[in-house]
């Protein structure tokens, strides 16, 4: 090698720049370190998710026909705070109870409606969030297997009926056809769950001060709809299908019509004063006759009538119902008792009500306390409650299974704070301290690296 060589070599090994051996292997140090923290939180935060997921997510097989052991609960109580909605899994399946009020963790955002749902055979509990003062019943129907319940939904552009199923968890919304609705509620489903009865609300004028009432009959599997009424007077008036479904009651006013699925007028006739068609329920098992509610004095009793001509058959042997502002008649036992919701009066509820929306105010929020079912057996002396509601409950509805069954259950309703608080009570938690260890990880990577010199200097030491 020459001497020119020589100095070449050495100028340009003089001008590269010395690398920094120790920085740079400290840097890559705390890459690692902070990578690793890094991987570690993700881990924390999947590992608490799956957690807080996983209870949600399982999916045990749901036995759609688990109507075969339902039964009612003696009592129910207000959903817990954090309750599961219908949606989430796992799914509830048919449901033997919903009810809605203004009790506590009944209303939400001030003014709308809870719908608590109680299944079938044991007290889960799942909510579905409806409108403002929703009457389960009136306006909100369990269908009669308990695998649905359909509500009052009111969106951005249109009001609707949405349909939640309980087993599958999906939903769906159902349009009445009607134009000009200002607003569509489910008022009762065919014995089959083939069919939604839905009345619409129609202004009658620009102005909107005035409105008519559209019933009509919207067929789930299809596109078919069948109009029963035009001018349809029936605010918490119920509407009651015959145990074949080939038939079908409903008051208009003070008129009862029968009617069949083809929209025809079978029949109608004018109710008696202080009597109301009796409810859901109001058919006879065989179908031969309908049954109404009379008030007389304080008590409310049910009577049988034609339903072709509307003549009174007599009172049935079944105890009356002291009171109450008004009784609905669910269905009946297989032993044949009646099975009835009883509304307690609010305390301040008035002592009379104006007749051209009698029954509507008798069932109406304010003036009703809580709500009871009962047992109106033959020839009993007095009603036998079996269920009662908290405070502010104030409309309830039972599947027809439930009700044919006869069976009642000890329930034990659940209190505290749902699976929702828990959830998302951990993710917030581990979402934090996610952050704050990710804001502080060049502090937590030199603490560490202080932590590994020491450990160092001791063992050198």
């Amino acid at each position: 090698m020459t001497a020119r060589l020589r100095e070449s070599l050495h100028t340009a090994a003089a001008d590269v720049p010395a690398y920094p051996v120790y920085e740079r292997s400290l840097a890559t140090a705390r890459r690692s370190r902070r990578r690793t923290a890094l991987a570690a939180v993700a881990a924390l935060v999947l590992v608490a998710l799956a957690g807080a997921v996983l209870p949600l997510a399982s999916t045990p097989a749901v036995d759609a026909a688990a109507g075969a052991e339902s039964a009612l609960p003696d009592r129910v109580g207000v959903p817990p705070f954090g309750s599961l909605h219908a949606t989430d899994r796992p799914r509830l399946g048919p449901a033997s109870v919903i009810f809605t009020g203004q009790a506590p963790r009944l209303v939400y955002s001030g003014e709308g409606s809870i719908i608590a749902v109680v299944g079938a055979d044991t007290d889960r509990y799942r909510i579905i969030k409806g409108e403002i003062e929703a009457q389960a019943g009136e306006d909100t129907v369990l269908s009669p297997d308990g695998r649905r319940v359909a509500f009052r939904s009111v969106g951005y552009t249109h009001t609707r009926v949405e349909i939640v199923d309980l087993v599958t968890g999906h939903s769906r919304t159902v349009a009445s056809g009607v134009s000009g609705t200002v607003m569509v509620e489910p008022a009762g489903w065919s014995p089959d769950g083939r069919a939604l009865v839905v009345r619409d609300t129609v202004p009658i004028n620009p102005e909107r001060s005035a409105y008519r009432q559209v019933l009509s009959i919207v067929w789930l599997d299809g596109d078919r709809r069948t109009r029963l009424a035009d001018d349809y007077e029936g605010n918490g008036s119920p509407v009651a299908f015959a145990p074949d479904g080939a038939r079908l009651a409903f008051q208009t006013g003070r008129t009862v019509a029968v009617a069949d699925l083809d929209g025809r007028r079978l029949s109608s006739f004018t109710l008696a004063p202080e009597t109301e068609l009796a409810g859901k329920g109001a058919w006879s098992t065989d179908g031969r006759a309908l049954t109404v509610t009379r008030r007389d004095g304080g008590s409310w009793s049910l009577r049988r009538v034609d339903p072709t001509t509307g003549r009174d058959l007599g009172a049935m042997d079944t105890p009356a119902v002291p009171g109450v502002t008004a009784i609905r008649l669910l269905g009946w036992a297989v032993d044949g008792t009646a099975r009835v919701v009883a509304y307690q009066p609010a305390p301040h509820a008035p002592a009379a009500f104006d007749a051209p929306l009698e029954m509507d105010q008798r069932l109406a929020y304010g003036n009703v306390g809580t709500v009871r079912v009962l047992a109106l057996g033959r020839g009993a002396d007095a009603p036998t409650t079996l269920l009662t509601a908290p405070k502010d409950v104030v409309a309830i509805d039972v599947s027809d299974d439930v009700i044919r069954s006869g069976r009642t259950r000890d329930a034990n309703p659940p209190h505290g704070v749902g699976p929702r608080f828990w959830f998302w009570t951990i993710l917030i938690t581990v979402l934090v301290t996610g952050i704050a260890a990710y804001r502080c990880r060049e502090g937590l990577a030199l603490w560490l690296d202080n932590r590994r010199v020491r450990r160092a200097r001791g063992l050198s030491g």
